[in-house]
């Protein structure tokens, strides 16, 4: 397999005739590429968890540690010779921040936070609930210093977390409450929704003071809107109208974009997510459960697709089925109008086996050129 791995490398190098710096910038200001990127950990919340076991880190120093995270990321990306730059991320937002309790990983097989003790409980809690501060709050110090880090020792974008307020609403009450209280206590969703809105649009503030809008990417994951969770009905009357007011108003912060993932299936609220303004060609990645067909057919012609390998398939599949996972995606969203990443379509494992990171990268070099 070694053999197999510096092959691999070997025709990399001969056939790329950009450098992944150039190659993303060009997708995202909508220039021709010399082949489709490869995102092997996607745009959802699991992109440390793996380089830190790469480099034989603790798993939680993912999030724990934004030097060791950011130096196993720059480190796994060299390694392998993928096109993902570093990003910190984990979808338990809202909890900690909030004033509840987290749990980082503890073993390769407990790869993201949970949340152990939720802010809220009941109505008169989320009444008593105030704004964090965006400076102090849970896990938004460990981002701006990784976000520092960003700025330092990359040209790519910088990321800031940005939602979704349904989502964050979930982390903080649970999401069995919140979904209990879409029915029994509406009134409260909303106000916990209104509060959830306030506090992503001051961490963007923050951020925009620190470092300015013109490298500023918003970094959204849309968990709980999944239609696993909650129906259309209820994603139009709690979701959809916080997700319109966010975006809009953090365009008019003049940040350009947005890196966002829509986890799940979602399919029955597609048409309406298409109707959220997202920017200058932002980047919207899917799980297998949408179709790159048909997340072409709602986004493609306004934003990069990415995805939408199976997480399960990479982590127990072999070298072959993966590869020809990652032809099939590729034959299928390869000319997406504005472009296309090849990605997992959620968290890859910390257990992935390395060769399966290699086989989406021989399926890009023997697919994804577009010159070919």
């Amino acid at each position: 397999m070694e053999m197999l791995f510096k092959q691999i490398e070997e025709k990399r190098r001969r056939l790329d005739k950009l450098t992944s710096i150039e190659r993303i910038h060009l997708l995202l200001i909508g220039r021709q590429i010399d082949r489709v990127p490869l995102f092997p950990f996607g745009l959802s919340c699991g992109t440390g968890w793996f380089c830190a076991k790469n480099m034989g880190f603790p798993i939680q120093s993912a999030c724990e540690d934004p030097e060791k995270s950011f130096f196993s990321q720059q480190e796994t990306q060299k390694q392998f010779g993928y096109d993902s730059s570093p990003i910190l991320s984990y979808a338990s937002h809202g909890a900690w921040e909030f004033g509840g309790d987290i749990k980082f990983p503890a073993t390769e097989l407990d790869q993201a936070p949970q949340v152990i003790r939720h802010p809220c409980k009941t109505v008169e809690d989320v009444k008593k609930l105030k704004l964090p501060d965006v400076k102090t709050a849970g896990i938004l110090p460990l981002v701006m210093k990784f976000s520092r880090l960003q700025e330092e020792r990359s040209l790519l974008p910088i990321t800031f977390p940005c939602g979704s307020p349904f989502s964050y609403a979930g982390n903080i009450v649970g999401i069995d409450q919140l979904c209990r209280w879409v029915i029994k206590e509406p009134d409260c969703v909303h106000m916990l929704l209104r509060l959830c809105t306030d506090h992503i649009l001051q961490v963007a503030e923050y951020w925009i003071e620190t470092f300015g809008p013109e490298r500023m990417v918003a970094h959204e994951i849309l968990p709980f809107e999944s239609n696993m969770v909650i129906s259309k009905k209820h994603f139009v009357k709690f979701a959809l109208p916080y997700l319109m007011e966010l975006h809009n108003s953090i365009l008019d912060m003049k940040i350009k974009r947005f890196f966002s993932h829509i986890c799940g299936e979602q399919k029955f609220n597609l048409a309406q997510l298409e109707q959220i303004p997202m920017g200058e060609r932002s980047i919207v990645s899917f799980g297998p459960e949408v179709s790159l067909t048909t997340a072409i057919e709602h986004f493609g012609d306004r934003c990069i697709i990415a995805g939408n390998i199976d997480p399960t398939a990479l982590q127990n599949g072999t070298f072959r089925e993966v590869y020809d996972l990652s032809r099939k995606c590729i034959e299928e969203a390869k000319f997406s109008p504005c472009g296309f990443i090849l990605a997992p379509g959620c968290d890859l494992s910390p257990i992935t086996p390395q060769e399966n990171i290699y086989a989406m990268m021989e399926a890009v070099l023997d697919f994804g050129y577009y010159d070919a």
